[in-house]
């Protein structure tokens, strides 16, 4: 053992520079290079990352990285690259030559890591790709996504086991911060790794204090801007986009160097706004959650939630972005009720409801061509009144019921203008070249600048290759002949007709939406509880992660303190305008009568609590005057309302 350790700590010193493993470190790797398969649960920030990082070297295969964000795997791929170590990533931001090259580099056995988006292993050539190579090591990174029971569940995670089977990779490492006890068994369950094989470290940090207070709706930028005005930077969460702009323009006018941050904002500027903060340009971000992940600050001295936070488990991975330097930060919590309508409406908004399920269902029937359907989200979505996350939760649950198969993606629309005249460019070519862009530039529809083409069609029409048309656009676009843009991916998967009229397959899909909403809200009230019942936040946090060496009392967090919060309501609730409420379904009714999608007494409610649905959007009923004129009221009550004015309404028109 000691020679073994003396060399692990030669590697770790002549590659990673580093003197010591931290804590869990050695542990996990070890168990790794005794061909165990090991589940990793470190705090944020405690280098999690290390354990497949180090591994990689000392196995002979290929290490296959599954990451949720894009920005993560850059940075990994940088980081490995600086120390020497071969690493690359496949993702839709690589040119067409960078792609081929790191395929090689899979093929030759020359790639000792490689880094994935999950949604890459729907596209099938990726698999046969994978099918070709001995890998060693499959590691998912933010593990608790593969479990329904966790905080962040992404549907296609779950079909990580299946293809673990059918690529045979003999051993796994499932790197997360946050897992209950439940999520954990669940993640071992699911890639058979031995409960001795689970390697955490203790959860407690003693440098965040962590404080909950009451406010009222006089108190709540006094009490914002206070917390804030600490020496250092921080993050405020918030759930709302608009809040986020609200409550900065609040700290700006107050002199604080604040900027909001969500999904909302083009993509570039989240990238710039990120980038700022990391760099000390900015003060506060104001922040929903879709700040966050991947973000390594070492000084963030503060965090905030504006609102309260979605789970015990999003309040955990928020704060643990704070003091990562180990130096004393404090996390606070401006706590009252009235966003737990907020949260519980979100939830209530996600449903799909039974109809809408069968409709799906229907579609795809519809639409199987021998064992083969092509999928676009969004129309679907459409055609279906089912958000688009929902329902690509929906196609994971087809696909582990053997319903459908995942086979390979392309877009459905390219269009391209020409960068210059169409004689100088078919000049550049042989004229059996120039034949062939001939006869592909005749039947782009042009309007005006830019030039539609449907290849399925042309490829119909000439016996051409689909990829011959598609490798000669990339090449005028990488040459800088012509400008191309594609739109609207298509998914294809395969269908099983049998398992697709099985009885009762509707009722069990909505049962299973069902169980994830009940999960949810259950989630919110364990939350609300362990604000106001728990007599030390650390501890307490510390026990629901499965850490039982915290103290019972940590002595720095407010329930400590002072005790645990009794919680309010801040804002006043007006009663529901029952005419307001007849007014708003007549104008519904009106809008559905056209429409194939049933206008229901969840849609209706929907509309009232200002949920968007696909059909609202559809039918542009999001700028009625009545949408969201109840989104201050939670859902089950308006839906019970609507419920009863409908029902009284059918038994006067029945007598």
């Amino acid at each position: 053992m000691n020679s073994l350790n003396g060399r692990l700590s030669e590697s770790l010193k002549n590659y990673f520079g580093f003197d010591a493993f931290r804590t869990g470190q050695q542990n996990a790797i070890e168990k790794l290079l005794n061909n165990q398969s090991v589940l990793a649960i470190f705090p944020t920030g405690s280098g999690k990352s290390l354990c497949y990082q180090f591994t990689a070297l000392h196995l002979p295969g290929l290490t296959l990285v599954v990451s949720p964000l894009l920005a993560l795997i850059k940075d990994q791929v940088d980081f490995l690259r600086s120390k020497g170590i071969s690493a690359a990533s496949l993702d839709s931001s690589l040119s067409k030559e960078e792609y081929a090259d790191v395929v090689e580099q899979v093929k030759t056995g020359s790639l000792k890591i490689l880094m994935v988006s999950v949604e890459r292993f729907k596209n099938e050539r990726f698999r046969q790709l994978l099918e070709q190579v001995p890998i060693s090591l499959l590691v998912v990174d933010e593990a608790h996504c593969i479990s329904e029971w966790g905080h962040n569940f992404r549907p296609d995670y779950l079909k990580l086991p299946s293809y673990r089977q059918e690529l045979n990779i003999a051993q796994v490492l499932l790197l997360t911060a946050t897992a209950t006890d439940k999520v954990k068994q669940d993640m071992c369950a699911k890639f058979d790794i031995a409960v001795e094989n689970v390697v955490q470290t203790g959860f407690y940090r003693a440098n965040l204090d962590l404080a909950v207070h009451a406010v009222s709706a006089a108190n709540k930028h006094e009490q914002l801007l206070s917390l804030v005005s600490r020496p250092g930077c921080g993050i405020v969460y918030v759930t709302l986009q608009d809040t986020s702009h609200r409550v900065a323009d609040f700290l700006i006018a107050q002199g604080i160097n604040a900027i909001a941050y969500h999904a909302g904002l083009a993509s570039d500027e989240r990238t710039r706004i990120q980038m700022a903060f990391m760099n000390g340009q900015y003060n506060v971000i104001v922040a929903t959650i879709a700040f966050g992940m991947g973000i390594d600050k070492a000084d963030i001295r503060f965090v905030v939630h504006y609102d309260l936070p979605k789970s015990i488990e999003n309040y955990s991975q928020e704060i643990g972005r704070a003091g990562r330097d180990g130096l004393s930060s404090h996390c606070s919590v401006l706590g009252h009720l009235d966003e737990l309508t907020t949260l519980e409406n979100f939830v209530y908004g996600d449903t799909p409801e039974l109809a809408s399920i069968k409709r799906f269902l229907d579609i795809v029937a519809q639409n199987n061509q021998n064992g083969r359907w092509d999928c676009k989200l969004y129309s679907l979505s459409q055609a279906c009144n089912i958000r688009q996350l929902t329902l690509k939760t929906l196609l994971v649950q087809c696909e582990l019921r053997g319903i459908l198969q995942a086979k390979y993606s392309y877009f459905a629309e390219y269009r391209y203008y020409f960068v210059q005249d169409e004689a100088s460019l078919l000049a550049r070519f042989d004229a059996t070249r120039q034949a062939f862009l001939q006869q592909l530039f005749a039947v782009t529809n042009f309007k005006k600048k830019w030039g539609s083409i449907d290849i399925q069609q042309f490829c119909s029409s000439t016996n051409e290759s689909r990829e011959r048309v598609i490798n000669a656009l990339d090449y005028l676009h990488q040459q800088g002949l012509i400008f191309l843009e594609t739109k609207q991916m298509v998914d294809v998967y395969g269908v099983s007709s049998a398992k697709l009229t099985e009885p009762n397959l509707a009722t069990e899909l909505a049962q299973y939406f069902k169980h994830t909403e009940d999960s949810e809200i259950n989630r919110i009230n364990a939350m609300v509880q362990f604000f106001q019942q728990a007599p030390c936040y650390t501890h307490y946090l510390a026990r629901y992660f499965g850490d039982d060496k915290a103290p019972v009392q940590c002595g720095h967090c407010s329930a400590c303190r002072t005790g645990p919060v009794t919680l309010d309501y801040i804002y006043p609730t007006s009663n529901i305008n029952n005419n307001q409420l007849v007014s708003a379904i007549d104008e519904l009714t009106q809008a559905f009568v056209s429409n194939e999608i049933v206008l229901s007494d969840i849609l209706i409610a929907r509309f009232l609590c200002g949920l968007t649905q696909p059909v609202f959007t559809q039918l542009k009923l999001t700028r009625k005057p009545n949408y969201g004129c109840f989104k201050t009221h939670r859902f089950s009550c308006v839906l019970s309302l609507v419920a009863q004015l409908r029902e009284q309404d059918n038994t006067n028109s029945t007598n």
